[in-house]
């Protein structure tokens, strides 16, 4: 096991800033997911870490020591890639000690460590078999036996499971995150998939452009999103955004959406005059009085989206936005019907409309 650190990595590939100064801290035996769009250079880092691009500037180190200019098969380090690279020509056991017999390792302590691996994946029996005579499934578990086989101080996955199908996939994030419990090998995994990373990680951490826009636990970082664009890529359905003006005195400002007002109990301290509103669609219900909400807001529904235990409607409201809300599955709703949508206030999420920062708002109860 072991600790991974970043200190102001850049990366810089011609005119391009690929990395702008990660700093990242990766706790001994961390499961930490790098999660972002394509283009936001999780997977850039990931391969600085595994030695495989250089470091334009900045440090990375592993528990004390510096790694910059450390060979890749000097990191102790191994690493599942995207389409898994096993050796076609190989039986699964030729491929999974691949590694070890380059490392001129003992041949007892090779079958030992066989053996050892092969049982934990539940792959024994395909071990004379070639990677095309494999399943998906089996395929990335044959990959993950050659990278565990090393006994690894740190784990590197790059979106292992985007091969799979969507069945495996929920089969796969469970034995992948079981396996690094048991193992406690400090892990880092690059996924573009808000879900994988939801699910997976002790914590995510979210990059954008290049830049890392916040770190923490899948909760904290879903409840309180540091900007627009976190709380718009974490979460599915996606939050809804609409702008609002700060209405009425400073001692009972309200949300103004182009008609509708909405009253804010609890006021942050410091709010600008134009904001950014974010509704989660659990926060955003079919008005019934005496519910206690916020509201309430009315428009047509003009998209509805059923799941069977509940129903995602998209309901057009101020200015032509499109407020997703959550209703029971039960209820019938249909395209073109006019309802009224009631606010979770503790709920809501403001943001500068300038800056697109998260504006601090007092705690309160039953938002979450």
């Amino acid at each position: 096991m072991a600790r991974v650190t970043y200190e102001h990595i850049r990366k810089v590939f011609g005119s391009v800033e690929a990395v702008r100064d990660l700093t990242l801290a990766i706790r001994d035996g961390e499961f930490l997911v790098l999660v972002g769009p394509s283009g936001s250079g999780k997977t850039t880092a990931l391969r600085m870490l595994a030695g495989l691009e250089s470091i334009t500037s900045g440090r990375l180190s592993i528990d004390d020591r510096l790694i910059n200019e450390i060979r890749p098969q000097d990191r102790n380090i191994a690493m599942v890639f995207q389409d898994y690279a096993l050796y076609p020509q190989m039986t699964v056991a030729q491929n999974i000690v691949f590694g070890l017999r380059m490392r001129k390792t003992p041949r007892d302590q090779i079958e030992a460590q066989l053996l050892r691996t092969t049982d934990m994946l539940d792959i024994g029996q395909l071990l004379s078999r070639k990677p095309s005579e494999l399943s998906g499934g089996q395929r990335q578990r044959v990959a993950l036996a050659r990278a565990l086989v090393r006994d690894p101080q740190v784990f590197l996955m790059d979106e292992p499971l985007s091969n799979l199908d969507a069945k495996l996939r929920v089969q796969a994030r469970g034995e992948i995150k079981s396996l690094q419990r048991s193992l406690g090998t400090t892990t880092v995994f690059v996924t573009h998939d808000q879900v994988e990373a939801m699910t997976m990680g002790d914590r995510i951490a979210v990059l954008h452009e290049g830049v890392l826009d916040q770190v923490g636990d899948p909760i904290s970082v879903y409840r309180h999103p540091a900007n627009v664009f976190v709380a718009g890529f974490i979460g599915s359905p996606a939050m809804t955004f609409m702008p609002a003006i700060i209405a009425g005195g400073a001692d009972s400002p309200a949300l103004r959406f182009g008609s509708f007002d909405i009253d804010l109990s609890q006021p942050p301290e410091h709010l600008p005059s134009e904001v950014i509103v974010g509704i989660r669609p659990e926060h955003a219900r079919l008005w019934r009085d005496g519910d206690g909400l916020a509201g309430p807001i009315g428009g047509e529904i003009t998209v509805t989206e059923a799941f069977g235990r509940e129903t995602f409607i998209g309901v057009r409201v101020a200015d032509e936005n499109v407020l997703t809300a959550q209703v029971d599955g039960e209820y019938q709703v249909g395209i073109g019907d006019v309802v009224r949508i009631g606010l979770v206030e503790a709920g809501l999420h403001l943001f500068d409309a300038e800056s697109q920062l998260a504006i601090a708002r007092p705690a309160m109860n039953g938002g979450r």
